[in-house]
């Protein structure tokens, strides 16, 4: 039987981290997906997809195959791999970009989950999500652990203190970070 992990970070760089590492330990780029805030005005997908790819030495991993998405209530972001490929395919249909809790409740993430990482993101964190077998859950989460995600529980609540109720995609983008502030 296989899971979905998921853990949220603080940015994009961090993210990356866990995915180069996941890659590294002999995770396949198929069973790992990427998504992250870039306010940046990302012009050329694949120059962003080259440059993220260099982390990894250059090699066919999940990050050489970024995307950069406009999504509505984040902003552009950049996403590789199959929970998130959904919100490439309405882009790339020629539609708007999808939304993003409506690809992440495709992809089985709880209503409570989806509205979690979407406004994580929508403030400038990344999210990575992992398909592992149960005989790897321990050893995959021990690497995404590793990576220094945010704990879920602490960030609703904060989020909750503020005011918070669930993510708005009519609110537009949280955090006015530049790309270089984010990698």
């Amino acid at each position: 039987m296989t899971r979905t992990l998921t853990r949220s970070y603080e940015n994009y760089s961090d993210a990356e981290t866990a995915v180069t590492r996941l890659e590294a330990a002999g995770v396949s780029s198929d069973d790992i997906s990427i998504i992250g805030y870039n306010t940046a005005d990302v012009a050329d997908d694949t120059a962003v997809g080259a440059e993220a790819g260099g982390v990894v030495g250059g090699s066919a991993g999940l990050l050489a195959g970024l995307a950069a998405l406009p999504i509505p209530g984040v902003g552009p972001v950049l996403a590789a791999g199959r929970i998130f490929g959904t919100l490439a395919v309405g882009a790339t249909a020629g539609a708007a970009a999808g939304s993003l809790i409506g690809a992440m409740a495709g992809a089985g993430f709880s209503d409570e989950e989806a509205n979690y990482l979407a406004e994580t993101i929508r403030r400038g964190g990344a999210a990575v999500s992992v398909r592992a077998s149960d005989s790897h859950v321990a050893a995959v989460e021990k690497i995404m652990d590793g990576a220094g995600p945010i704990n879920a529980e602490s960030r609703r609540a904060e989020y909750r203190r503020e005011g918070w109720t669930g993510f708005d995609e009519q609110a537009g983008p949280y955090a006015q970070a530049s790309w270089s502030e984010l990698s």
